[in-house]
């Protein structure tokens, strides 16, 4: 109940928490990126280089892109070995300090995850279903704040963006995880993978330690396209409503089977029962008409 954003002090702030720029694999430079997100009416970025030995372990520094109307985050994307399929873990990793220790050798991907959550770090799995993680995979890491739900580039990719089939068996289990919406952009003309998949972060400053501190506590919803005004649940929680941009859909999810959905042509409100997922937690999808969705953190009522 604490995570629910809409109550809380502040504004909210658009992001994107994955990108790769020349420092890595990306083909922009993380100047040319920031300029492209700001362009685009966003207030910050995560610019999250992939932390191989073959770029020098870069944890890129944005700092000095920041002014009081934009602002970054530094973050890097870890890969330590292996998966059960024997592919390297990819880890975000948002909020790590400049000078974060390159991974030795010998440490696997939850001793890693470890490492950056210590290191003050916001971590989260990611695009699981682009590489097949397992849930196997996926309990071992018990640092993780979050799950990848949707990354653009993975979507565009091989069709396989989503990661929504592992969050929902993780809190199905009891884990209490975050759900984050992304580009995972590279910039490459032959893929335009910019602009898909953001999180709102409700935060009482742009400041970077303000808006992790917020993400850390879940002050976020993330999106395609529509707009989440309010998600609340009643006193006796046992009902949820939702004010947002019109849209066509709405749908509360709970563990499994456990759903409800609501349909029309511009939804803008909705009130919707809760006693298929009492005792456990929900999350709300909203669908416009284009297909695009907004998609709050998980919620528990228990």
């Amino acid at each position: 109940m604490h995570s629910l954003p809409f109550a809380q002090p502040g504004s909210f702030y658009r992001g994107n928490l994955h990108a790769h720029s020349d420092v890595s694999d990306g083909a922009l430079s993380p100047e040319r990126l920031v300029q492209e997100y700001r362009r685009n009416r966003y207030d910050f970025i995560a610019v999250t280089d992939h932390f191989r030995e073959r770029f020098g372990y870069p944890v890129t520094d944005t700092r000095h892109f920041r002014d009081e109307h934009f602002t970054t985050i530094l973050g890097a994307e870890l890969h330590p070995p292996a998966l059960q399929n024997g592919e390297d873990w990819h880890i975000l990793a948002v909020g790590l300090p400049a000078d974060f220790p390159a991974a030795s050798p010998d440490e696997d991907g939850p001793a890693l995850a470890r490492r950056a959550r210590d290191a003050g770090a916001y971590v989260a799995l990611a695009h699981p279903h682009w590489y097949s993680m397992t849930i196997e995979d996926g309990r071992s890491v018990d640092a993780a704040h979050a799950v990848e739900i949707f990354n653009l580039t993975c979507a565009m990719a091989n069709d396989r963006g989503y990661g929504w089939y592992l969050a929902d068996l993780l809190l199905g289990e009891g884990q209490r995880l975050h759900a984050i919406a992304t580009d995972d952009t590279h910039g490459k003309p032959d893929r335009p993978d910019l602009f898909g998949g953001w999180v709102m972060v409700k935060s009482e400053s742009l400041d970077p330690d303000a808006l992790l501190s917020a993400i850390k506590s879940g002050h976020f919803y993330s999106s395609q396209g529509p707009q989440f005004h309010d998600i609340a649940v009643s006193p006796d929680r046992d009902k949820v409503q939702i004010a947002c941009s019109p849209v066509t859909s709405v749908q509360v999810c709970g563990r499994a089977q456990r759903t409800t959905d609501l349909h029309g042509l511009e939804i803008t409100r909705a009130e919707i029962p809760l006693d298929r997922v009492q005792g456990g937690h929900f999350r709300v999808t909203i669908i416009d008409r284009l297909g695009r969705r907004a998609w709050s953190n998980p919620i528990w009522i228990d």
